[in-house]
């Protein structure tokens, strides 16, 4: 009995094994749906990538800069004018008085001009845009039918929730923030934030000299208290001859020097001229590299005298201790000089410190001198600019094109260095060839690619 069954099972075996195999099966997908608009998703798609385009920091910038320019000019005008109607002596002093308010009134008019010309523009631009953003509501609103699963509207209202906090914490305790130690020599306290620009423009010289640097004397002469400077390298990126004076921000804006240039030479370079663009300006007097030294240079506007001192032994100068970023380096940026609430300093390199970056306050004299020294842990060549604010020295390093990050800092009070600031400026070109902080108003002042840009510094 055993024999048959196990015979039976060999034979159902070697069947099952000789059997032909089956058909191929097929499956008919059918969408339900409506088909999906890509040709309409593409076309929203270079819309939204041409208004990107079309709106830029730029025009808000220049405008807003503009605006700031009119308004100072027109306060500095109806000045003038009080004074000529309580001062008018009818004869040369309300000549000369009313040739100024003549010149005041052009340069109004043409800060006028300028602004008429960018609203108009801007006026198109907005009715562009905003025809061409209904559009792509509309079709975003298409598009959102498609999201069957709610995937899009969870993650919007993920969003929502993230940026109300009070929709999940309620309940909770606030903590008290921890108390941060003073830093630095003012009462401003920690440097926390960098906003703007503030301020763009090319000024008269739009796309002419890449090397410079621009500001305010944080204690001007009497009279000078809303004059701004401009020292442009003229030479090869490299060298300068002259300070150029404007006595206003709009008469900067619209490129009228009326104090014109102040020659330290009539040769460019020689001794005693501006080598490199890191320059300051500080009670009438401007600050440089002396051409070809290691030494710093005090220029005095008034009496057209140059006085000189020496840096350290070893300190590196003729473009061999520069700023740099990830694929070149800022010639001729050995010294850079900087002026804060305080008064002047300057950050160099020696071959002692490895090329690590040293710091110097500048004592005022006849002729001035170096005072006390810090000596850092960060090196130069990873540095793309410094500046002072409040006895704190700061460092920026290149992030990306559009990006500069203030990274580094040193209290100079304690001796404690950060390397963890982590404030970002947005900038308006690519590399920033100075930047130098003006306590009179907080503003950083950078000379970036030919433009002249200002951010506004927060402190808490």
């Amino acid at each position: 009995m055993k024999l048959q069954v196990v015979l039976s099972l060999c034979a159902v075996l070697t069947l099952g094994l000789q059997a032909p195999p089956p058909e191929q099966c097929w499956c008919e997908l059918i969408n339900v749906g409506d088909e999906f608009p890509h040709d309409k998703l593409s076309t929203a798609d270079g819309n939204a990538s041409d208004c990107n385009r079309n709106i830029t920091p730029n025009k808000t910038v220049e405008l807003e800069s503009l605006l700031l320019g009119l308004e100072r000019r027109i306060a500095q005008l109806h000045q003038d004018v009080s004074v000529l109607e309580r001062e008018d002596d009818g004869e040369l002093y309300g000549v000369l008085s009313l040739y100024v308010i003549e010149n005041e009134v052009a340069e109004i008019w043409q800060l006028m001009d300028r602004l008429n010309s960018i609203t108009e523009g801007d006026q198109r631009l907005t009715a562009d845009t905003t025809k061409r953003l209904r559009a792509l509501r509309a079709v975003m609103e298409e598009m959102e039918t498609f999201d069957t699963m709610q995937v899009v509207r969870g993650q919007l209202s993920s969003n929502l929730l993230k940026m109300d906090p009070g929709n999940y914490k309620k309940g909770l305790k606030a903590t008290t923030a921890p108390t941060q130690p003073p830093q630095g020599t003012c009462a401003h306290g920690q440097l926390v934030n960098i906003t703007g620009p503030r301020v763009f423009t090319q000024g008269e010289y739009p796309g002419s000299y890449s090397y410079g640097a621009w500001g305010r004397d944080p204690e001007p002469e009497p009279g000078k208290e809303s004059w701004y400077w401009l020292v442009v390298m003229t030479s090869t990126n490299k060298y300068s001859n002259y300070i150029r004076l404007y006595s206003s921000l709009s008469a900067l804006f619209v490129g009228k020097s009326v104090p014109g240039n102040v020659a330290i030479h009539s040769s460019n370079p020689t001794t005693n001229t501006i080598q490199g663009p890191n320059n300051v300006l500080y009670r009438g007097a401007l600050y440089y590299n002396c051409y070809n030294q290691p030494e710093v240079c005090r220029f005095n506007l008034t009496t057209k005298t140059v006085t000189n001192f020496k840096l350290p032994e070893g300190t590196r100068y003729n473009s061999k201790g520069n700023f740099c970023q990830l694929d070149e380096c800022y010639p001729y940026t050995d010294l850079d000089l900087a002026t804060d609430e305080s008064g002047v300093w300057v950050t160099y390199t020696t071959s002692q410190d490895f090329g690590n970056l040293v710091l110097s306050k500048v004592e005022e004299g006849e002729p001035p001198r170096l005072g006390q020294t810090w000596h850092t842990s960060v090196h130069k060549r990873a540095i793309s600019n410094t500046f002072m604010a409040c006895g704190v020295l700061y460092a920026t390093r290149f992030k990306t094109k559009g990006i500069e990050e203030i990274f580094y800092a040193l209290d100079t009070v304690t001796g404690k260095e950060r390397f963890n600031v982590g404030i970002l400026m947005k900038k308006m070109a690519p590399n920033i060839q100075a930047l130098n902080y003006s306590p009179v108003d907080q503003m950083l002042h950078a000379y970036s690619d030919s433009n002249m840009v200002s951010y506004k510094a927060l402190f808490a």
